[in-house]
C-alpha cells in the first residue's frame, strides 16, 4: 500500500521525516470527523451564547480525541484486527453481535445526519440553492468525491489533505478579522464552568462531536490496512509513526474547533443572539464583509464533503467489522443518504432549525460513545490480545477516567433533561 509496507526492511535505512510522509493518512482521514458541521453547530452555539467560558470543554474535548484514537489505532496495528472486528469476535453469538451492530449503525446515521445537514446548509449559503433541493443534490456528494479519486487510497488522502486545508486556512482568516480577546480566550481555557443546564447540554454536544464513535471505530481499521509485516519490531516502528500523525491532525482539529467558537464568541457575543448557521453566514457579511461570509461557507462546504466521506468508510468498517462481510462502498452511501433525507426533508417542510438538529444529533452520539470506548479501553489493556503493545497503567487509568467522564456527562444530562431541574 505504501512504500514503508512494501519494503518494511528498509525502514531503519530511511529518516524518520520520510517515512512519516509515507505512513501519513489514517489520523488525517479520521481527523475530520472531528472538523465536521456538527462542531460548526455546537461551537457556533457555544461562542454566540457563552462567549469564551466554554473554551475549556473544546480542549478537554481535543485531549480525549487524541488518546482515544490513539488507542483505537494502536489497537489495529497490534492486534491485525479493527475495533468492529474484535467486538464481534469477543461476542462470538449472533443475538449480541446484532444488536451492537445496529446501535453502532444508529451512531454512524446520527454522525451522517449532521454532515448531510451541513453541506445542504453549505449549499444554500454560496449558491442560494433552496434547502429542499440541496436535500437531493447532497446524495450524490461521497459519490462525487469516490468518483474523482476513483477509489484509490493515496489520492483519497490528498482530497482529505485539500479540505483540511481549506478549513485551517479558512479560520485562520476569520479569527484575523474578528480579532478576539485574548484575555477572555485565556480564561475560557482554563476555568471550567458548568453551572448551567444549557452549558452541560453544550458540554455534551461538544465532545459528542468531538470524540465520535463512528471515528474511534475507524481508526483501527485504518492502521490495520497499513501493516503488512506481522514481526513486532515493525509494528512498534509503524506505532511510532501513527503516534506522530496523530499528534499532528488531532492538534490541529482541537484548533480549529477552538478557532469556530473563537470566532463566534468575537462575532456575535453578547451583542447578537445566533441560533442558526445561516444567520451566522449573513451576520458576518455586514459586519466583516463578503470575504468573511464567503470563506465560512467555503470551510463548511469542505467540512461537509470530507467529513461524509469518513462517515462512509466507517459505516463501511463497522458493517464489514462486526458482520463479517465486504459491502460496497458507493451502495452503502445511496442508501445512508437516501434514508437521511427523511429525516431531514421533514424537518425543512416543519420549518425547523437546522442548527437545532445539529446540536442534538451531537447529543445523541455523546450517548452512544460508550459502544466503542468501553470495548476500547478493555482491549488495549488486555495483555493478552495486545502482548508488549498492552497499555502502560497511567495510559490505561486516564483513559478510563475520560471515559467515566463521559458517560457521567450524560446521566447528568439525562437526569435534567426528564426531571427538568435547572
Amino acid at each position: 500500500m505504501t512504500e514503508l509496507l512494501e519494503a518494511p526492511l528498509q525502514y531503519k535505512s530511511r529518516s524518520f521525516i520520510r517515512n512519516l510522509a509515507v505512513y501519513f493518512g489514517p489520523a488525517l482521514v479520521v481527523s475530520v470527523a472531528y472538523m465536521d458541521p456538527g462542531n460548526y453547530g455546537t461551537d457556533i452555539v457555544g461562542g454566540s451564547s457563552f462567549g469564551y467560558t466554554m473554551l475549556w470543554v473544546v480542549w478537554l474535548a481535543g485531549i480525549m480525541a487524541m488518546l482515544l484514537q490513539y488507542l483505537s489505532g494502536k489497537l489495529g496495528i497490534a492486534t491485525g484486527h479493527s475495533l468492529p472486528a474484535m467486538i464481534r469476535l469477543h461476542l462470538k453469538a449472533p443475538r449480541y453481535v446484532i444488536p451492537y451492530w445496529l446501535a453502532s449503525e444508529a451512531a454512524a446515521a446520527m454522525t451522517d445526519l449532521a454532515e448531510f445537514l451541513g453541506t445542504v446548509i453549505a449549499l444554500y449559503l454560496l449558491f442560494g440553492v433552496p434547502l429542499i433541493y440541496g436535500t437531493f443534490l447532497s446524495v450524490l456528494d461521497v459519490l462525487l468525491i469516490l468518483g474523482i479519486t476513483r477509489g484509490k487510497a493515496r489520492r483519497l488522502e490528498y482530497a482529505f489533505l485539500l479540505f483540511v486545508s481549506i478549513i485551517g486556512f479558512g479560520y485562520l482568516y476569520e479569527i484575523f478579522l474578528t480579532s478576539p480577546d485574548t484575555a477572555g480566550i485565556l480564561r475560557g481555557s482554563i476555568i471550567p464552568t458548568l453551572g448551567t443546564v444549557p452549558e452541560l447540554l453544550l458540554a455534551v454536544g461538544v465532545i459528542g462531536a468531538t470524540v465520535m464513535p463512528h471515528a474511534v471505530f475507524l481508526h483501527s481499521a485504518l492502521t490495520n490496512d497499513r501493516v503488512t509485516d506481522p514481526r513486532v519490531e515493525v509494528k512498534k516502528y509503524v506505532l511510532r509513526l501513527h503516534q506522530a500523525e496523530s499528534i499532528i491532525m488531532f492538534t490541529m482539529a482541537g484548533l480549529v474547533n477552538a478557532a469556530i467558537m473563537i470566532m463566534a464568541a468575537a462575532a456575535f457575543y453578547p451583542k447578537i443572539s445566533v441560533p442558526t448557521i445561516d444567520i451566522a453566514y449573513k451576520t458576518l457579511l455586514p459586519l466583516f464583509g463578503p470575504p468573511a461570509a464567503v470563506i465560512f461557507g467555503i470551510t463548511l462546504l469542505s467540512s461537509g464533503l470530507s467529513s461524509s466521506t469518513t462517515g462512509t468508510l466507517a459505516g463501511q468498517a463497522i458493517m464489514e467489522g462486526m458482520l463479517g462481510k465486504k459491502i460496497n462502498p458507493w451502495m452503502r452511501r445511496l442508501v445512508t443518504r437516501f434514508i437521511n433525507t427523511i429525516p431531514t426533508t421533514i424537518a425543512i417542510l416543519l420549518g425547523l432549525n437546522p442548527l437545532i438538529i445539529l446540536v442534538y444529533s451531537q447529543v445523541a452520539l455523546s450517548l452512544l460513545l460508550p459502544l466503542p470506548l468501553v470495548p476500547l479501553w478493555w482491549f488495549t489493556r488486555n495483555r493478552s490480545l495486545m502482548g508488549v503493545f498492552t497499555n502502560r497503567r497511567i495510559t490505561t487509568i486516564l483513559a478510563g477516567i475520560f471515559v467515566l467522564l463521559i458517560i457521567g456527562l450524560n446521566m447528568m444530562l439525562l437526569y435534567f433533561t426528564f426531571t427538568g431541574a435547572s
